[in-house]
Parts: C-alpha cells; sequence; structure tokens
C-alpha cells in the first residue's frame, strides 16, 4: 500500500511544480514589490512609534479600529459633541440678535453707542486676568491715552507703501533698533548686524522666524526634508508653523527643572534639522532653558537657534540691570540666529505689535518673499501681512520713547517683586507646590492632594481668569502691574478655594473642571485634537 502511495505523492508534487513554475517570472517581480511593501510599512510604524511612543501608538490603532465597529462611532460623536457644547458654554444662545447682514441704513456715530453697551459685556479684566492686560498702575489712564491718540493719528497709515508713510517706517525701524539694543545687538560677541521687523504678535514673530531658517538651511546646507526640535513647554506656535511649512516636529520632553533637556535634544538632531528652540522664559512655567548650552548645541552641529522671547524681552534686560540673577539669553549668546519679543506685553504697546530680530541679513532676507511675474507689478513684502496697521507701529514708538528706561525699570521692579510674594504666599498653602523655579512673572502651581482644576473654577466664580496647564495638571497666574497691589487679595482667594475643594472632594463648581479633568485621561490624544476643533468651529 505504501508503495502505491509515494507514487501518488511524488506525481502531486510533480504538478504542483509545473503549476506554479508557470507564475515564477510574476512571483519574481511581485516578491520583491511585496518585501518592499512591507519594509515601508515596519518603517512607518517605527517611526510613528519614535514620534509618539508605544502606547500613544497603540491606542490610536486600537481606537482607528473600533470606531469601525457600527455604531461606535456614533456614539462617540455624540459624547464628544456634549463636550463640546459643554466648552461652548450656551455660546450659540448668546448669539442671538448679532448681525448677518449690513443695516440698510447707516448708523452714523449712533454706532459708538452700541459699541459702549457691548464693552460693557466684556469681563472686568482690570487686575484679575492672568497677562491680557499688561498697561496698570496709577499711569495707566495716560498711558492708555497716549497710546490711543499716537494710533489715532496714524490710523491711515500703510508702511507697505514706503514712499507714502515715511514716518512709520521711521517708526519701525527705530522700535527694532530700541529692541535689538535691549538683546544684545552692542555686545562684542553678537557677531552681526541685528535686524528684523515688526509683526502682529509673537505667533507670527515665531512662524516668520521658523520659515527664514528653514529657508536659509535650505540655501546653506541644501536641507529639503527640514524638521526642527522643541521642548515639550515651547509655544505652540511652533505647531502651527510646522503645519503651514510643511516641517516634520520634534517634541521632547522637559527636564526634571522643568527646562529644555539639551541632553535630549541632541539626540534628536540629524542631517535634516534646521532648527531648535529655547524660552526665555516659557509659557507654562516662567522658567528660563539653558540658552547657552543649546547655543553651543546649534554651533556644533551648524544648525539655527530661536529665543522666544515673547514674555521676556522687555524684563529680563531691566531685571538683569536691577540685580536678579538671570542667565544669558540673548544675541551675546554665541549660536542663537533668530529672537521673538513681543512689545504689546511687558513693552505696554498696543495689542499686535511683536518683533522678529535675527543675528544678520543674509539669514532675515529669507524672511520676505519677493514677486516678479505678477501683471500687478513687481512686489516684495516683509511679513505674512502685506498691508499692515500703521496705526499699531505709531502706538508702539510712542509707548517705548514714554517710557524709556527708567520707566521699564520701575515696572520691572514691581511686577518682579510682586511676583516673588505671590510665590512665597503659594508655597505657604500646605496643599500647593510651585512648579519648578520660576525666573520671572509667571508662577505656576499644582497639587497632589486636590483638583487643581476645581480651584481653578472657584477662583474663576471670584472673578480671576488664570490659564490651566498640563503636564503635570496645574494652573498659573502671569503678573502684570495690574496685580501689583491685589497680590494679597488674590492669596486670599486662593486659600479659600484650596480649603473649599479640600473639605468638598469631587466636581462642586459646574465649571469646566471635569471637561480639562477627562481630557488630559483621554488616553486617544487625536479625540481630544478633534474635540479642540469642533469647539474652535463651533466657536468661530
Amino acid at each position: 500500500m505504501e508503495s502505491s502511495i509515494l507514487p501518488a505523492i511524488i506525481r502531486l508534487r510533480a504538478s504542483a511544480n509545473s503549476f506554479l513554475s508557470q507564475f515564477e517570472p510574476l512571483l519574481l517581480v511581485v516578491a520583491p514589490l511585496i518585501t518592499f511593501l512591507v519594509a515601508q510599512i515596519v518603517q512607518s510604524f517605527i517611526q510613528v512609534v519614535h514620534e509618539k511612543g508605544f502606547k500613544a501608538t497603540l491606542i490610536g490603532f486600537i481606537m482607528t479600529w473600533v470606531k469601525l465597529v457600527p455604531g461606535v462611532k456614533s456614539y462617540i460623536d455624540a459624547e464628544k459633541q456634549k463636550v463640546v457644547d459643554k466648552l461652548q458654554s450656551s455660546g450659540k444662545s448668546s448669539r442671538d440678535g448679532w448681525r448677518t447682514e449690513l443695516p440698510s441704513s447707516g448708523l452714523g456715530n449712533r454706532v459708538l453707542e452700541q459699541m459702549k453697551n457691548e464693552k460693557e459685556k466684556d469681563a472686568a479684566w482690570q487686575g484679575k486676568c492672568s497677562g491680557t492686560v499688561y498697561i496698570g498702575g496709577n499711569e495707566s489712564e495716560g498711558h492708555f491715552s497716549l497710546i490711543n491718540e499716537a494710533c489715532s493719528m496714524f490710523a491711515h497709515t500703510n508702511p507697505l507703501h514706503l514712499d507714502v508713510f515715511k514716518s512709520v517706517v521711521r517708526f519701525e525701524a527705530e522700535v527694532v533698533a530700541m529692541t535689538a539694543a535691549l538683546l544684545g545687538s552692542k555686545e562684542k560677541a553678537s557677531g552681526g548686524q541685528i535686524c528684523g521687523n515688526m509683526t502682529s504678535g509673537g505667533t507670527e514673530s515665531i512662524l516668520l522666524a521658523v520659515k527664514s531658517s528653514r529657508d536659509y538651511m535650505k540655501a546653506s546646507k541644501s536641507i529639503t526634508c527640514p524638521e526642527m526640535i522643541i521642548p515639550e513647554s515651547a509655544h505652540s506656535a511652533y505647531d502651527k508653523a510646522a503645519q503651514y511649512f510643511k516641517i516634520k516636529l520634534w517634541r521632547v520632553p522637559v527636564n526634571k527643572e522643568f527646562q529644555a533637556d539639551v541632553k535630549a535634544i541632541k539626540k534628536y538632531i540629524n542631517k535634516n534639522t534646521i532648527l531648535i528652540v529655547g524660552s526665555a522664559p516659557g509659557f507654562p512655567h516662567g522658567i528660563i532653558d539653558p540658552i547657552e548650552e543649546l547655543g553651543e548645541l546649534a554651533l556644533s552641529y551648524r544648525i539655527c537657534l530661536h529665543v522666544d522671547l515673547c514674555l521676556g524681552g522687555f524684563v529680563l534686560p531691566f531685571a538683569r540691570k536691577l540685580g536678579y540673577p538671570i542667565p544669558p539669553f540673548d544675541f551675546s549668546v554665541q549660536g542663537v540666529t533668530s529672537i521673538s519679543a513681543d512689545v504689546h506685553k511687558y513693552g505696554l504697546a498696543p495689542k499686535g505689535t511683536s518683533i522678529v530680530l535675527y543675528r544678520n541679513h543674509e539669514i532675515r532676507k529669507h524672511q520676505f518673499v519677493a514677486v516678479t511675474e505678477w501683471s500687478g507689478g513687481l512686489y516684495v513684502s516683509p511679513t505674512i501681512a502685506g498691508s499692515r496697521p500703521g496705526s499699531l507701529i505709531a502706538g508702539a514708538w510712542a509707548a517705548m520713547l514714554s517710557l524709556g528706561q527708567e520707566g521699564y525699570l520701575e515696572h520691572t521692579r514691581e511686577i518682579m517683586e510682586a511676583s516673588k510674594r505671590l510665590q512665597n504666599g503659594v508655597k505657604q498653602i500646605p496643599e500647593l507646590f510651585v512648579i519648578g523655579r520660576p525666573d520671572m512673572t509667571i508662577v505656576a502651581f499644582g497639587s497632589n492632594v486636590i483638583d487643581i482644576f476645581e480651584v481653578n473654577d472657584l477662583l474663576s466664580s471670584k472673578g480671576w481668569h488664570l490659564n490651566p496647564l498640563q503636564r503635570p495638571n496645574s494652573i498659573h497666574i502671569c503678573v502684570t502691574l495690574q496685580h501689583v497691589p491685589i497680590v494679597d487679595d488674590f492669596l486670599k482667594d486662593l486659600k479659600d478655594s484650596v480649603q473649599i475643594v479640600k473639605q468638598n472632594p469631587g466636581p462642586i463648581s459646574g465649571g469646566l473642571a471635569p471637561i480639562y479633568g477627562a481630557a488630559g485621561k483621554i488616553p486617544d490624544r487625536g479625540m481630544v485634537n478633534e474635540l479642540l476643533v469642533d469647539y474652535m468651529d463651533n466657536a468661530c
């Protein structure tokens, strides 16, 4: 029997080989393609894991498949909409009566009366907002009046027309030069002719610095697949720049002191790296990154280093003169190629004024856009905006000249002292801890025993408007001149709110604490992203 089975197996095998041999040429082509595709998938998976971590990648993969289950996606969307509606806080109902088209007849001067009525609906920001409005003190009304008059005087101007509005062209050049002088342009170590432009705010300044760095590195090092590396404490404007300008972004965890981790950043540098970033200070915790070490790193790899001084630009130079232990942060540090500094924050200029500075003209030239083939003529523009409000430039110029160095020194003394008082006061509350060692005028604090977001909601009910943070869960207050006379009031309200939350664990305020807490616990960050986008889509 065995002798009859064996020949049958041999014949079957020969038949199979004969059949497969017909497809051998095809297999020779398909096999490498399949191998290549598998390798690409594995490589992409490894890259995603490297970017987001294994846990986040796995969660994202699972959630993608879970949403394919019938009914699951609709359920998730419904639950997500509930959160969006909560975030919206009945915003849609508040739009009842809003205009959707022009009135048939103009209102004339009556429009001013309507504007006054609308203004009364704004929150009482005087003294109780974190950051937001930086002008304050006894002279605030006079400073507001001065800025308003300056802006009104040049409301018709547009520096795009260089030959027409020579006044604001001069104002911009002088604001840039005066800011550069504060930030190291006179230092021997600056290594170039510091130059720059005014922008609409810190985000535009950062966007321009990133765009200029990208194009400069393409010209100098032929980098066509640009990447930049930032600490996780760096401003979200870098994420926006990465999306706008098609740059791969690496966000690196900070060290135990909540500063940029230089060693960790170094591990991410490769042949495509164009830019690394430091902040002085970082927005979340008011802590200055090790700019000197970052400068050395940038020099050694011949890449750009941008320093975000949007908050510190008009504080740190004066704090240093006052004797505060401020580490190097500006163009005096070799390796720093660009800086952003907001005049509309502690520079006490009108909203919509910031500065982007470069170590030399060779880098800044890559900021400009020139068009030679347009039928409308030859065109060149220095910033993202074409037309720009000359009124704001004039307001910034007026603010800086009216205050002078003595004015800024006095204001810096007041807010630095108030910040230290507030920081010490928070440390006296046992349930709270201050995050890191703040270098400037931001004090961030959290808790290991109570829900800090519930504390924030209670403070909001008392009229305070603070900033909720994550990683770790915390809130911060950015001290301005508004807060100088009311630090004790804030500390009293903070202490009372902490005790109420401690005595009543669980949701008690009916505010946004549950939402912030839930967002922090949702493992699928893509879902949190969708929540934010839906919220903004409904809000605009």
